[in-house]
């Protein structure tokens, strides 16, 4: 399963149920740009090393961009961004999910309702 950026960030927070989620999932993936918008939140270089600690912890793997990825998130943006409001993230998170034929785990569905293609876990706090 891929997650989102959000439930790793509400596990950091304490959410047990985030975290309950990430235990039941025999895989875990997250995208690159996951990684890079958890980096981007820390304010100190003491945050990055407990994301990072806790991403080897939970065995987490980072897929990386690929041309296919970028590819099918540009069609995404050039689709949706202008009726759904869809951002870059979440359209590289998307394609990442899609190409690699995994469910995407978030709790903001609202930013993934317009890709039908798109499987996902719903978490609700």
């Amino acid at each position: 399963m891929l997650f989102d950026t959000d439930i790793l960030i509400w596990v950091q927070r304490g959410n047990l149920r985030a975290a309950s989620l990430i235990d039941d999932s025999a895989e875990r993936f997250i995208s690159v740009v996951s990684y890079m918008e958890l980096l981007q939140c820390a304010n100190e270089r003491k945050q990055h090393a407990t994301i990072k600690s806790f991403l080897r912890e939970y065995n987490f793997q980072t897929i990386p961009l690929s041309e296919n990825i970028g590819h099918r998130a540009s069609i995404y943006i050039e689709e949706y961004s202008l009726s759904s409001g869809l951002r870059t993230g979440d359209a590289l998170i998307a394609a990442t999910a899609i190409e690699h034929d995994m469910e995407l785990a978030t709790g903001n569905v609202k930013h993934f309702k317009a890709l039908a293609d798109l499987r996902l876990v719903r978490f609700k706090l």
